[in-house]
């Protein structure tokens, strides 16, 4: 019998036009609505590599270059589908941006003020890919174990 185990998921800082802090945020077509970033599902026989290059053309119409993993996401509360653990990926994108599939609307936004209320835990998202531009070091560990909340 297999285990029953969190799905797993892709998200995407993509940056535009050689600037770390313009990034790509689209709307979300299916609930939850809302802003987000770029991303969703991992098929069975799919890498996370993959996934988040095919979830960003998908919905953003954007070629992308990973550049580094911000980190994994886990907290069973950040999705309200439902558990869901998700590698976060920093990438470069190429390309006009453009919604697509499941994004109902794409805006080029300042990731240090977006500007837009977003969706999931991706504020949180956010301000770790700041501090990772800032000093280098990922995800904050320390801050998820201090207030008792999953890695």
């Amino acid at each position: 019998m297999r285990p029953v185990t969190p799905h797993i998921a892709v998200d995407l800082i993509i940056r535009l036009a050689g600037d770390p802090h313009t990034i790509v945020l689209i709307e979300r077509r299916n609930p939850p609505h809302g802003w987000a970033l770029p991303g969703g599902f991992v098929d069975v026989g799919e890498t996370l590599e993959t996934a988040a290059a095919r979830e960003a053309r998908e919905e953003t119409c954007l070629e992308v270059r990973l550049e580094a993993l911000l980190g994994c996401y886990s907290d069973p509360a950040r999705d309200p589908r439902g558990h869901t653990v998700s590698a976060v990926y920093v990438a470069n994108g190429r390309g006009k941006p453009r919604a697509a599939d499941d994004a109902r609307n794409l805006r080029c936004v300042d990731a240090r003020n977006p500007g837009l209320p977003l969706a999931f835990d991706h504020d949180r998202i956010l301000a770790d890919y700041l501090r990772w531009l800032e000093t280098g070091e990922g995800k904050n560990l320390e801050q998820a174990q201090m207030t008792g909340r999953s890695a």
